[in-house]
């Protein structure tokens, strides 16, 4: 069992979870049961991942979750490409939280493909 709060990777989507809640008290009210509700959702469901999936016992199960992990990124980045497109005032934002999502990315591949790595 490996301790997640050691996983820079949860730590940064920790942190990618708390942007996107701030970010999306500036949506419009009507979004708040829909596309809010969605990113929040997704945006928490990348560190829970990662976090259930370091306490499986085997790293092919961990690659599982962290797997999961990956797929919500992509889901959030597609309503951040969305929400960017309707609100422009918030573009900087948008952009911001975009390099923060990639960097999450690409650390969530890396962790799965090195634990996955033949020893």
């Amino acid at each position: 069992m490996r301790n997640f709060r050691n996983l820079e990777v949860w730590t940064e989507s920790i942190e990618l979870a708390k942007t996107v809640y701030q970010v999306t008290k500036h949506l419009p009210g009507e979004e708040k049961y829909g596309l809010v509700a969605q990113m929040r959702r997704v945006a928490i469901s990348i560190p829970a991942n990662i976090a259930e999936g370091s306490s499986r016992r085997t790293s092919v199960d961990f690659a599982r979750f962290l797997e999961i992990a990956l797929g919500s990124s992509f889901e959030l980045e597609t309503y951040l490409e969305l929400v960017s497109s309707f609100d422009k005032s918030e573009s900087n934002d948008f952009s911001l939280l975009m390099d923060q999502l990639h960097l999450i990315q690409k650390r969530v591949n890396a962790l799965r493909e090195s634990i996955l790595k033949p020893k």
